[in-house]
Protein backbone atom coordinates (compact mmCIF):
# COMPACT_ATOMS: atom_id res chain seq x y z
CA UNK A 1 0.00 0.00 0.00
CA UNK A 2 1.37 3.04 -0.62
CA UNK A 3 1.68 6.06 1.79
CA UNK A 4 -0.34 8.90 1.44
CA UNK A 5 0.82 12.40 1.82
CA UNK A 6 -1.10 15.44 1.88
CA UNK A 7 0.51 18.65 0.34
CA UNK A 8 -0.38 21.84 1.46
CA UNK A 9 1.57 23.93 -0.99
CA UNK A 10 -0.44 27.43 -2.81
CA UNK A 11 2.71 27.83 -5.40
CA UNK A 12 1.82 25.52 -8.54
CA UNK A 13 5.88 25.00 -9.70
CA UNK A 14 6.60 23.91 -5.92
CA UNK A 15 3.63 21.69 -6.08
CA UNK A 16 4.30 20.08 -8.84
CA UNK A 17 7.66 19.20 -7.82
CA UNK A 18 7.09 18.20 -5.06
CA UNK A 19 4.46 15.76 -6.31
CA UNK A 20 6.46 14.44 -9.07
CA UNK A 21 9.40 13.78 -6.62
CA UNK A 22 6.91 11.86 -4.53
CA UNK A 23 5.04 10.31 -6.95
CA UNK A 24 8.06 8.68 -8.32
CA UNK A 25 9.16 7.78 -5.09
CA UNK A 26 5.82 5.25 -4.51
CA UNK A 27 3.64 8.18 -2.85
CA UNK A 28 0.32 8.91 -2.80
CA UNK A 29 -0.02 12.90 -2.89
CA UNK A 30 -3.17 14.59 -1.92
CA UNK A 31 -2.84 18.07 -3.16
CA UNK A 32 -4.87 21.50 -1.14
CA UNK A 33 -4.22 24.70 -2.29
CA UNK A 34 -4.73 26.73 1.08
CA UNK A 35 -4.87 26.44 4.74
CA UNK A 36 -8.81 26.03 5.22
CA UNK A 37 -8.74 22.89 1.77
CA UNK A 38 -5.88 21.25 3.36
CA UNK A 39 -7.47 20.63 7.05
CA UNK A 40 -10.67 19.71 4.99
CA UNK A 41 -8.45 17.44 2.89
CA UNK A 42 -6.24 16.21 6.11
CA UNK A 43 -9.72 15.01 7.84
CA UNK A 44 -10.74 13.16 4.76
CA UNK A 45 -7.80 11.53 3.95
CA UNK A 46 -6.17 11.19 7.82
CA UNK A 47 -2.82 10.94 5.07
CA UNK A 48 0.59 9.58 6.55
CA UNK A 49 2.33 12.59 6.73
CA UNK A 50 1.06 15.84 5.79
CA UNK A 51 3.77 18.77 4.01
CA UNK A 52 2.90 22.28 5.17
CA UNK A 53 4.09 25.70 3.29
CA UNK A 54 4.55 27.82 5.96
CA UNK A 55 3.23 31.15 3.73
CA UNK A 56 -0.15 30.76 2.68
CA UNK A 57 -3.05 33.08 1.39
CA UNK A 58 -5.38 33.91 3.88
CA UNK A 59 -4.71 31.12 6.87
CA UNK A 60 -0.85 30.74 7.16
CA UNK A 61 1.03 27.09 8.04
CA UNK A 62 1.48 28.39 11.96
CA UNK A 63 -2.43 28.31 12.07
CA UNK A 64 -2.85 25.23 10.18
CA UNK A 65 -0.15 23.28 12.16
CA UNK A 66 -1.98 24.24 15.46
CA UNK A 67 -5.82 23.43 13.92
CA UNK A 68 -4.38 19.93 12.85
CA UNK A 69 -3.57 19.59 16.16
CA UNK A 70 -6.08 20.25 17.76
CA UNK A 71 -8.04 17.18 15.84
CA UNK A 72 -7.81 13.99 17.70
CA UNK A 73 -7.11 11.70 14.52
CA UNK A 74 -4.81 13.51 13.01
CA UNK A 75 -2.51 14.31 16.80
CA UNK A 76 -0.02 11.61 16.09
CA UNK A 77 0.57 12.45 12.10
CA UNK A 78 3.63 14.29 11.26
CA UNK A 79 3.47 17.49 10.00
CA UNK A 80 6.87 19.13 8.52
CA UNK A 81 7.00 22.78 7.05
CA UNK A 82 8.17 23.46 4.08
CA UNK A 83 8.94 26.97 3.62
CA UNK A 84 11.29 29.97 2.56
CA UNK A 85 11.16 31.41 5.92
CA UNK A 86 14.53 30.70 6.95
CA UNK A 87 15.60 33.55 9.29
CA UNK A 88 16.39 32.72 12.65
CA UNK A 89 13.64 31.98 14.76
CA UNK A 90 11.19 30.58 11.77
CA UNK A 91 12.23 26.74 12.78
CA UNK A 92 11.57 27.12 16.10
CA UNK A 93 8.51 28.59 15.37
CA UNK A 94 6.91 25.92 12.91
CA UNK A 95 8.32 23.39 15.42
CA UNK A 96 6.36 25.28 18.35
CA UNK A 97 3.11 25.38 16.33
CA UNK A 98 2.93 21.41 15.90
CA UNK A 99 5.27 20.92 13.14
CA UNK A 100 7.95 17.91 13.52
CA UNK A 101 10.44 19.08 10.93
CA UNK A 102 11.12 21.54 8.66
CA UNK A 103 12.80 21.78 5.55
CA UNK A 104 13.83 25.02 3.69
CA UNK A 105 12.88 26.41 -0.23
CA UNK A 106 14.17 25.71 -2.48
CA UNK A 107 14.06 21.82 -1.86
CA UNK A 108 16.89 20.23 -2.94
CA UNK A 109 15.11 17.88 -5.55
CA UNK A 110 18.13 14.57 -4.81
CA UNK A 111 17.67 14.67 -1.03
CA UNK A 112 14.01 15.97 -1.18
CA UNK A 113 12.50 12.48 -0.42
CA UNK A 114 15.14 10.96 1.96
CA UNK A 115 13.81 14.06 4.19
CA UNK A 116 10.67 13.29 3.98
CA UNK A 117 11.38 9.37 4.84
CA UNK A 118 13.42 10.91 8.05
CA UNK A 119 9.65 11.54 9.85
CA UNK A 120 7.19 8.65 8.49
CA UNK A 121 5.55 6.55 11.23
CA UNK A 122 7.13 3.36 11.44
CA UNK A 123 5.88 -0.08 11.20
CA UNK A 124 3.96 -0.41 14.11
CA UNK A 125 2.33 3.15 13.93
CA UNK A 126 4.83 5.44 15.83
CA UNK A 127 5.15 8.21 15.05
CA UNK A 128 8.68 9.17 14.83
CA UNK A 129 10.60 11.18 17.33
CA UNK A 130 13.22 13.56 15.64
CA UNK A 131 13.02 16.31 13.58
CA UNK A 132 14.75 17.97 10.47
Amino acid sequence: MNRTILLIEDNEQNRYLATYLLERNGYRVVPAVDGPSGIEAAQRQVPDLILLDIQLPGMDGYAVASALRGNESLRDTPIIAVTSYAMMGDREKSLASGCNGYIEKPINPDTFVSEIRRFEPNASGESPCGTS
